[in-house]
């Protein structure tokens, strides 16, 4: 008989790094793995995050450490490249799958959303078709052994119920805006030009690693 699974209580850091794993492994797979550098920027986007950070190499490489001790991450070498890369192996340990990596990702790096926030979110890590096929899928994540996400008590004046995850300690917004929030086409160009940026870091870095 197999042991149930039971989910990591991870640190807010942890939180951090892995769903930001989590989120380039699925909207730049070009640049994924991640490059110690690659992970930084991608910790401390202004966009997309919900509180933003301002971690240091030490700070990340330190929860990197934790979370492979943990078994969500592990390392990878090989290749053109010298440099060690990350990537997460939370689908591995459990058994998700990617429409339910993407909804665990948002819950990590943006704190506790309604399924209409959510579902104006996914889009570029996972499309569903309706908001009753997101719907039932946070109900599987609700209801699974063990469960990965819960809903929230709806607070004064809020028509819907927030769904936070349950891989640690979250932090309850006290109100529906999200600081430095942007419209969301915006949001995923700076997204994706931060990600970019983040590959031409690393590049000069290598470069300059062989010059000297």
């Amino acid at each position: 008989m197999e042991t149930p699974l039971t989910l990591p209580q991870l640190s807010a850091e942890e939180q951090r790094v892995l769903g930001a794993l989590m989120e380039k492994a699925s909207t730049t797979p070009e640049y994924y793995p991640l490059t110690l550098n690659s992970l930084v920027t991608a910790c401390n986007q202004k966009t997309s995050r919900n509180p933003v950070v301002n971690y240091d190499d030490d700070t990340v490489m330190a929860t990197l450490d934790s979370l492979k001790k943990k078994g969500l991450v592990a390392t990878v070498t090989g290749g053109s490249s010298r440099a060690v890369k990350y990537r997460h192996n939370f689908a591995v340990v459990y058994p998700v799958l990617p429409a339910e990596v993407a909804v665990i990702c948002l819950l990590l790096l943006r704190g506790p959303q309604t399924s209409g926030e959510l579902n104006a979110h996914i889009g570029r890590m996972h499309a569903f078709e309706t908001l009753d096929e997101l719907q039932s899928l946070l109900q599987q994540l609700a209801n699974a052994s063990p469960a990965y996400i819960k809903q929230l008590t709806k607070r004064p004046g809020q028509k819907e119920g927030r769904y936070a995850h349950l891989l640690g300690d979250i932090k309850i917004p006290e109100t529906d805006t999200e600081p430095g929030s942007v419209p969301n086409g915006v949001e995923m160009r700076l997204a994706t030009v931060e990600a970019e940026l983040a590959a031409l870091r690393e590049e000069f870095d290598q470069l300059m690693r062989q010059l000297s």
